[in-house]
Parts: structure tokens; C-alpha cells; sequence
């Protein structure tokens, strides 16, 4: 199959996030696309299948399937709009979490997430232990979300993995603040793998909801504060949430299986 990788919510590589994108020709088992997600070795793999004028895309992670990413979403984008239809400026996923579309525009590419608005809850003491720190507010979704103070919470925020892995409510852990050249910052955990993910773009599912309302701005540019980096440009909907962002091709090749 034609495998390629991509770096994502940038417009170079080695920056941004990486996501593989292989093109199946029929449908394989999810068994071999496991091992093969797990053989890259990148936080995610996509796996895209066309049918009809609609194209599958699943994502796996190196472990296991997960219910929605956006940086490799943008990735399988990338491949569907630049090699297999040039010509076309939109594609359209049938995914687990529901049909997603993306289109190009002006060089970069505008994603149609679910708008997924997390919950407020308490801050409690547990919570606090495995952060490691005192958030001033804490949301919940598919995702904890601890809102600090300032940018400088967020850069110097050094996860404790096994501390992490105790809030097992949650796929990620993510610490977010209001930004100071943008709009807000974050930066994204998952301690089933033990690694942090350079930039999300599912997290902001519901990150955008959230900085919205408090901001009063339903346009809205984030960054992601990992050592790669990465800007999202995002716009609130009544019922999705736009999530743009370039990307740029490291490398394509066959896998042989």
C-alpha cells in the first residue's frame, strides 16, 4: 500500500505533527492495521479507503484505535487533495465520529470537527496530586482540561506520567491558558503511551467551545506549546468547530505487507 507521512499545523517539516497515511486499496483486517500503526511508531496512522465519493479514514494510535484526531485527519487531506484528486478542493471521511469534511483553502486546510463542549467540574484533591498542581479551573469531555494562569504555567508544566495515568476518565490530559501573541496556548498528554502529542487538533473539539465563551470571539488562533510547535486557526459554529492548518510532506514510499 502507498504510505505517506505528513507534518501537520505547520508548512515544514519537522515541525508540527506527524501523521501516516496509508492508502488501502481494499479493506484489511484491524489486526494488521494495528501492527502497522505500531510499526510506525507516530502518535497516529491513518488508514484511507475510498468508497464511492466519500473515503473511510480510521486512526491508530500504536496501541490502539482512537475515536477522533485531527492532525492526522489534516494529514490524510493533505494526501487525498495533492495525489490522489488534485483537482478537488473538498473530501469528505466517514469516520467513527461521524462524516468530517476538509477543505482547501488559500494553502492551508479548514477541517469540520463535532463541536464537543466540555463540562466544568471540580477541582479536587486527586486531581490536583496527579497534575502536580493547583488548576484554576478543570473542564471535562473526551478529555480533562486544567485552565492555568499564564503562558508560563503551561511551558514550564512537566507531566508525571504514572501520577497522569491515575485519571483514567480520560483519553488525554491537556493544560491550557489564555495566550499573549494568540488567543490561547495548550499542551496535550496521554499517559497511556507516556508521551506528549506535539499538536492536537481533536483536543480543540472542545478547547474552542471553552476559550469562546470566556474570550466573548468565536474566531480564534491557538498554538500548541510543544517542542515542535504547531498554530491552529479555528472558528466556533453553531454545531462544528473549523480547524485550519498547513502541512508539509516528509516522505512517501510503499508499504509491503
Amino acid at each position: 500500500m502507498k504510505y505517506y507521512v505528513v507534518d501537520t499545523f505547520t508548512d515544514e517539516i519537522f515541525k508540527g505533527n506527524s501523521a501516516g497515511v496509508c492508502i488501502l486499496e481494499k479493506t484489511v483486517p484491524d489486526e494488521i492495521m494495528q501492527k502497522i500503526a505500531f510499526e510506525n511508531n507516530l502518535s497516529e496512522t491513518a488508514f484511507v479507503l475510498k468508497k464511492s465519493d466519500i473515503y473511510s479514514l480510521r486512526w491508530f494510535t500504536p496501541t490502539f484505535e482512537i475515536d477522533l484526531c485531527g492532525h492526522a485527519t489534516l494529514a490524510s487531506a493533505f494526501v487525498v487533495l495533492n495525489y490522489l484528486e488534485p483537482e478537488s478542493d473538498v473530501v469528505r471521511f466517514d469516520t467513527m465520529s461521524g462524516i468530517l469534511t476538509v477543505e482547501r483553502k488559500n494553502g492551508a486546510y479548514e477541517m469540520s470537527f463535532p463541536k464537543r463542549v466540555p463540562e466544568r467540574i471540580d477541582v479536587t484533591d486527586e486531581i490536583t496530586a496527579a497534575l502536580g498542581f493547583a488548576p484554576k479551573e478543570l473542564y471535562s469531555e473526551r478529555d480533562l482540561y486544567a485552565v492555568t494562569d499564564s503562558v508560563e504555567d503551561i511551558l514550564s508544566f512537566e507531566p508525571d506520567y504514572k501520577k497522569l495515568g491515575t485519571l483514567d476518565n480520560w483519553l488525554g490530559i491537556v493544560v491550557t491558558a489564555k495566550g499573549e501573541n494568540c488567543d490561547f496556548v495548550s499542551r496535550f498528554f496521554c499517559p497511556e503511551l507516556n508521551l506528549e502529542d506535539p499538536v492536537t487538533g481533536s483536543s480543540h473539539s472542545s478547547l474552542v467551545p471553552l476559550w469562546a465563551k470566556k474570550l466573548n470571539k468565536n474566531d480564534l488562533t491557538a498554538k500548541q506549546l510543544s517542542k515542535r510547535g504547531g498554530t491552529l486557526y479555528c472558528r466556533l459554529g453553531e454545531d462544528d468547530v473549523k480547524i485550519s492548518g498547513s502541512a508539509a510532506l516528509y516522505m512517501h514510499g510503499d508499504i509491503i505487507i
